[in-house]
């Protein structure tokens, strides 16, 4: 049972370490992206689409929670920048 546990516990923070390089590398390519840095191949490409997805995600489910109605709009503003964003890096994914 304790050996069960303490697989458990070490496959959780296998998972937690692979989690953690995921989303360094995920900043890396947004401060690529912020930086008007947009020399990204294909791979870098798809990388940035899913981060920009996900957080469009994250954005409508904040905006649907969020009582306050100024920092309703603050979050429907960001939305709008990062759909347009999305947009433009899926055009650039479709032209390779």
């Amino acid at each position: 049972m304790i050996l069960a546990e303490k697989s458990s516990a070490a496959s959780v923070q296998g998972n937690e370490d692979r989690d953690q390089a995921v989303r360094r590398y995920d900043h890396l390519l947004l401060d690529k992206v912020l930086a008007r840095d947009l020399r990204l191949d294909s791979d870098e490409l798809e990388q940035v689409a899913d981060l920009f997805r996900e957080q469009k995600c994250d954005l409508d489910d904040e905006i649907a929670r969020m009582q306050n109605s100024a920092v309703r709009l603050k979050l429907q503003q960001k939305l709008g920048l990062v759909e347009r964003i999305l947009e433009r890096v899926e055009e650039a994914r479709a032209m390779l």
